[in-house]
């Protein structure tokens, strides 16, 4: 299995966290099953080899798209695969979504759409150029083009509300919220509207989804016992963090930082 990550150039990086891959081999006899969890950012996918297909909440599979975005989401998701794949990401800021698709950020939490149906032609566009590429790195030069052309069209200023939303990133959930509303200077009911619309949930589903992508990001971490993980990132006990962490994900902590959990693989590359 490959994963890696490439950091943007400078010009899109105020809306773009990094591009991503991951590769992998598989055999017909041992699907592989990768599960997304809820996370405060977007992505734009690209399947350039096998689509995944979506495992359904009544165990139906229904086929995924060979490109699309998925929306900031409170949700898990499973996908299986039966052949290789390789699969590019965008990993976007929130407040990307309008700037790039021209709709609020919340009409894409928790959903997929795919490109062509989200953009038209533009997105069929995108979908073979991405699709035909050779190399990851023809790839990224490739998207790059696009989101500079489109941020370059699209952005005319910036809400106060965008420093707000990479505070709670950048803090890991833990930044009070409140204190940053009244640094935008907006009254709380214009807060919460423009929050929502850029980041695509309220100030507080949006800060416990990112506190709790901050204890997925300590996988790895075999030292720490699931309370000195909870008490890291935030969370007033260990019950708390249980709750929110089986809400998110689907799983028990104890079960995803044994290395056992569902689409795991990835992270131990």
């Amino acid at each position: 299995m490959v994963y890696l990550t490439i950091p943007p150039p400078p010009k899109i990086a105020r809306f773009v966290r990094f591009f991503w891959v991951l590769e992998n081999e598989v055999g017909s006899e041992k699907p592989y099953i990768h599960r997304v969890m809820a996370d405060g950012c977007a992505e734009m996918i690209f399947h350039y080899q096998t689509p995944f297909d979506e495992i359904l909440s009544n165990d139906t599979i229904e086929t995924s798209f060979h490109s699309g975005v998925h929306g900031q989401s409170q949700n898990f998701r499973r996908f299986i695969v039966r052949q290789n794949f390789g699969i590019f990401g965008v990993y976007l800021y929130p407040f990307a979504i309008p700037i790039l698709f021209s709709i609020p950020s919340d009409e894409l939490s928790n959903e997929m759409p795919d490109l062509p149906t989200l953009m038209g032609n533009e997105g069929k566009v995108l979908e073979e150029k991405i699709m035909l590429a050779k190399t990851n790195e023809k790839r990224v030069e490739i998207i790059t083009a696009f989101l500079e052309k489109k941020i370059a069209d699209n952005y005319r200023h910036e809400p106060a509300v965008f420093s707000t939303i990479c505070d709670i990133i950048q803090t890991k959930g833990v930044a009070n919220v409140w204190q940053l509303a009244e640094q935008s200077f907006l009254s709380t009911r214009q807060f919460e509207r423009k929050f929502k619309a850029f980041s695509g949930f309220s100030p507080k589903l949006y800060t416990r989804i990112v506190r709790f992508q901050s204890s997925v990001n300590m996988y790895g971490n075999s030292e720490k016992s699931l309370t000195e993980i909870a008490y890291e990132c935030g969370y007033y006990d260990q019950s708390h963090f249980i709750h929110d962490f089986k809400e998110f994900s689907g799983q028990h902590p104890r079960f995803f930082f044994s290395g056992k959990g569902e689409g795991a693989e990835y992270r131990d590359v």
